[in-house]
Order: C-alpha cells, then sequence, then structure tokens
C-alpha cells in the first residue's frame, strides 16, 4: 500500500463513519507547501487488501487473496448506546468541521445527501447504525420500547376519584341501607303538628267569619227590611233602627270609647242609651274585639300552615282541612241541638259565659231592646249556624279522600320518602 493511502487510512479510521453521506476525499491544492499530489499515485503497486480500516467488515479478517475469513458472529449493535457519527451535526454543515487536522491544515470534506448520485459510492460504518435523519431519536425509541416492559420504575400518579372505586365493606353497605330503611319508615313531626293545627283552627275562624258577617250594615239592613221582622212598639221607625243601630254597630268595630255610644241622644235631647246599656256594649266590644284578634291570629297560622304543608307534605292540606270540617261540623251540630231544645236557656248560658250577671238584662223600652230584639238574636243566631254548616260542608266535599286523591298522595309521598332515603344515604 502507498504511504498516501495509509496516511488517509489512519486519519480517518480515528474520525466517525458518515452515514448516508458521499466522501470526495480532494485534497485543498498547495496544502502543506506542495508536497502532496492532487490524487492518490496510480502507479502504486496494490493488493486486495481494503484501503481503509472501516471497509474490513466487523470482526472479520482478510486472506492474502482479499477474501474475508469467517469469524464468530457479531455481537448485534444496540442502536440506543451506539450514536452514530452524524449526530448533533446537520447535513449541510460545512467540510471543515468534519476534516480532520494535518499539521496546520485541514482536510477538506464534500458531503452529499444520501439520494445524490457521484463518482464515489458512498461509504458506511459496519454494524447496524442507524440513519442520520433519526439519529436524534433513538435513544428515546429505544427507551419507549423497553417502558411496557419495565413497569416498576414508572411512576403513576392516583387520579383524585381512586379512592371512590373502592367498594367498602359488606358490613357497612348493610348497615347504610338498614339506616336508609328505616329514615324513609320514620314520619316527619313538623307536618303532622301543622296538620293538627290547621284542623284545630279551622272552626274558630270560620266562626268569626260568620260574626263579623253580622257586625255590618248590610245585615241589619236585610233584618229590618225583611217581612216578619217585628215593628217598635215604643216609636222606633225603620230608619230609626237603621240609624241607631249602625251606630252600635260602628261602634263595635271601631277603636272610640264608650263616649261613642253615651253621648247620643233622641230627638227630645234625651240620651240614647242609659249607662247600663253603654257599660254592656263596651263588654260586648271587649268580647268582639278579642274574638277578631284571635280568629286573625289562627287566620295567619292557617295560612302558615297551607304554605308549609304544600310545599312538605303532599296531601296534608287536604287532610288537615278535612278534619277540621269535620269538628266543625260537629260543633255546629251539637250547638244547633241545644238551641232548638231551647233558645232561651241557650241564649242565657252564653252570656253567662262571657258576661257578669245583671249587665246584661234591660227593660223592654231600653233602646238595645228596642233595637235588637229577641228575633234579631234568633236569625243572627240561624244565619252563623247555617254559614258555617254550608262552609264545612263544601270544605268536606272537596277534601273527601277519593282514591284518586289517595293515590296521588301515596306517589308523592314515595317519591319524597326516597329523596330523604337517598340524602340520609
Amino acid at each position: 500500500m502507498s504511504e498516501n493511502k495509509k496516511k488517509v487510512s489512519a486519519d480517518d479510521a480515528a474520525e466517525p463513519a458518515l452515514d448516508g453521506a458521499k466522501i470526495d476525499m480532494q485534497p485543498r491544492a498547495g496544502l502543506d507547501g506542495g508536497s502532496r499530489s492532487t490524487a492518490p499515485a496510480a502507479d502504486a503497486p496494490d493488493d486486495d487488501e481494503p484501503a481503509f480500516a472501516w471497509m474490513v467488515p466487523s470482526g472479520g479478517k482478510m486472506t492474502k487473496a482479499g477474501n474475508p475469513v469467517a469469524d464468530a458472529p457479531a455481537k448485534a449493535v444496540n442502536p440506543a448506546r451506539e450514536e452514530p457519527a452524524t449526530t448533533g451535526i446537520p447535513a449541510h454543515a460545512g467540510a471543515s468541521a468534519l476534516a480532520p487536522k494535518h499539521g496546520g491544515g485541514h482536510l477538506p470534506v464534500k458531503i452529499a445527501p444520501a439520494g445524490s448520485t457521484g463518482e464515489t459510492e458512498p461509504a458506511r460504518a459496519t454494524g447496524n447504525l442507524p440513519d442520520r435523519h433519526a439519529s436524534g431519536n433513538v435513544a428515546p425509541q429505544a427507551a419507549g420500547s423497553a417502558a411496557p416492559n419495565d413497569t416498576s420504575s414508572v411512576f403513576r400518579e392516583p387520579l383524585p376519584t381512586s379512592m371512590l372505586q373502592v367498594r367498602p365493606p359488606q358490613e357497612d353497605v348493610d348497615r347504610r341501607a338498614a339506616q336508609r330503611e328505616e329514615a324513609a319508615k320514620v314520619q316527619p313531626v313538623l307536618p303532622r303538628v301543622m296538620q293538627v293545627l290547621l284542623a284545630v283552627c279551622y272552626p274558630f275562624v270560620l266562626l268569626v267569619l260568620a260574626i263579623r258577617l253580622i257586625t255590618t250594615p248590610l245585615f241589619l239592613w236585610v233584618e229590618y227590611h225583611r217581612p216578619g221582622f217585628p215593628a217598635d212598639s215604643f216609636g222606633f221607625s225603620t230608619d230609626d233602627r237603621m240609624t241607631y243601630g249602625s251606630y252600635v254597630v260602628d261602634y263595635l268595630l271601631n277603636f272610640s270609647g264608650p263616649r261613642f255610644l253615651g253621648d247620643l241622644v233622641k230627638p227630645g235631647g234625651r240620651a240614647l242609651f242609659n249607662a247600663g246599656e253603654v257599660s254592656h256594649m263596651a263588654d260586648v266590644k271587649s268580647v268582639i274585639s278579642m274574638a277578631f284578634t284571635v280568629g286573625t291570629v289562627l287566620a295567619v297560622v292557617i295560612i302558615i300552615g297551607i304554605i308549609y304543608l304544600m310545599r312538605r307534605s303532599t296531601g296534608g292540606v287536604r287532610r288537615g282541612l278535612f278534619a277540621g270540617s269535620i269538628a266543625t261540623l260537629v260543633l255546629v251540630i251539637g250547638l244547633a241541638v241545644l238551641a232548638f231544645m231551647g233558645w232561651e236557656t241557650f241564649f242565657t248560658d252564653f252570656h253567662r259565659i262571657f258576661f257578669k250577671n245583671g249587665t246584661w238584662t234591660f227593660y223592654l223600652d231600653d233602646s238595645l231592646i228596642r233595637l235588637f230584639p229577641e228575633q234579631f238574636w234568633t236569625d243572627s243566631g240561624l244565619l252563623i249556624g247555617v254559614v258555617v254548616f254550608l262552609v264545612s260542608t263544601l270544605t268536606l266535599a272537596f277534601t273527601w279522600p277519593t282514591k284518586q286523591r289517595r293515590n296521588v298522595s301515596a306517589r308523592a309521598k314515595s317519591r319524597r320518602q326516597g329523596r330523604r332515603a337517598v340524602a340520609g344515604g
């Protein structure tokens, strides 16, 4: 082998091989003082030995005839461990970046793409080297291919809802199911209380409304003008009764004191009501005011109970009003029986309950008796009883527990219990 060839092969053996690139060794003109020629010596004796060491097969030996000698099979080269020669060097980099130094100069190397044509065949390194375009991704691919087989070194962060997938012990599941069933069977106390209040307050509110109906000038006018109403034997005309009777009704409903009636006089200048009559009307006003106040409070309780039961207990309003209407009918029928059995006894006992003895009895010529005779109170009691009876009967009819209403209430109750069971679980 010529000296020039040996020097080039020794220098090139130290440089990494360029995969997929064609190398044209052309020494620069005038390099090393012009002592070298521009091409290898053509007349030098040649043999079958490769010019470069990297052209020898891996692990192989050459015979004198130039044929490779079979050797032990070479171990596979791991692409992940052997970095290609062109790693990190772009294909368009300058030739001076790869040329080895010789003394004071450089040996220029021309790099051409793998697909281009040229006079010199591209030299390839022995072994299974990766392509230069994929050289930067060889190590990650190798690491990624080994990741599924080596799961012990992979960190897996638990999901935020991973604990929701853990099934609790069977004992806890059975205990919670029993608690849900027990909660579904328990009936709320407050809806029951509101139903009872609704049933109790309903008769009294209805009775107060009926009493308010007779304490109006309209009822006076109807009563004084109806056929069969007894005339005043002491000289009050129907117009006089209507005028003086309106003063009495106004006194019961306004906030005036006893002087409102005590200062009234007849056309002759005498007082319309004496001291006993004014005192009794003051007592009546106190009873009426108390009844209206209690009735108003009970009406507010009924309204609150209805609103609450409409939201929390399906059918609760109907059951409360149904029970209240039954209680009202029982009360009215009982009082009506007592009144028909003896009106005078019933009237006397009623006054004894609310007034003191001797304060509610008057002479026939007193103004209160002439304005409000016994027939007036009989008609008033009858009107109160009829109004209460009709309203309670209608309430009973509209709240009667029919089959359809019971089914609606049962379905609503089942849905409500299911929601409570889910909330309790």
